[in-house]
């Protein structure tokens, strides 16, 4: 104890990556949606039109396309991964010294996980000047294919950090990510959602913490580490 604080035992915050950890109106995710849907159009024979369809269809019930296409389909992932991904992340992003000082005030190990590949999100980090302050990067691949809507792809994660869930915060966009890491025990921190379904989401118990963007999540870990003993 020091001053009358308790440090409360968090080990790892866990940073989301596209639409979490840089702006959504960058327009990266809007460049790798695009690219998801020529994959779709040049191997599947659709057209573009159909190929929304079947992404909202395959969001919707597998929470990634590529869950989608490996249920229903014989694909090669390791080339639709290598396609979707190959964007030139600088053209999109830039060095962010705010989002850097954030990160170097938080006294915990840091970590990204992402539906993505590890290799583009490192490619991210480095565009946008913070790769090093990540003790790990884990990609899709790095827990058997398997996306964020399963609580087994995120106890593979948990298991490669070393840790359990109740010691980790998990910041996300995406409540359709969080409700499995609430499951297994994560403090939850939507970013970037509108009011209406971030209010939704707290009183489900599947979001402890709602913020317009990611530097405010430093003010939230404080919070949290720091408690009035």
């Amino acid at each position: 104890m020091d001053g009358g604080l308790i440090l409360v035992a968090f080990e790892f915050i866990i940073f989301d990556l596209d639409d979490t950890i840089y702006p959504r109106g960058s327009g990266l995710m809007r460049e790798v949606g695009r690219r998801i849907q020529f994959w779709l159009c040049n191997h599947m024979g659709l057209s573009w039109d159909e190929a929304i369809t079947v992404r909202r269809d395959y969001f919707r019930r597998y929470g990634t396309t590529m869950g989608g296409l490996i249920a229903e389909h014989d694909m090669d992932v390791h080339d639709y991964l290598i396609f979707v991904h190959d964007i030139p992340v600088e053209q999109y992003l830039d060095t962010d010294p705010a989002l850097a000082a954030m990160l170097d005030a938080i006294p915990l190990r840091k970590a990204v996980y992402t539906n993505a590949t590890s290799e583009y999100a490192r490619r991210v980090l480095r565009a946008l000047g913070v790769v090093d302050r990540f003790d790990w990067v884990i990609g899709i691949e790095e827990v058997g294919l398997r996306n964020k809507i399963h609580g087994d792809a995120y106890e593979q994660a948990l298991a490669l950090l070393g840790v359990e869930g109740s010691t980790c915060i998990m910041v996300e966009d995406s409540t359709h990510n969080l409700r499995p890491a609430k499951a297994l025990g994560l403090t939850t921190v939507l970013v970037g959602a509108d009011s209406s379904a971030a209010f939704a989401e707290v009183s489900d118990g599947n979001v402890d913490f709602v913020v317009e963007n990611v530097l405010e999540v430093g003010r939230i870990v404080n919070g949290l580490l720091y408690a009035a003993g």
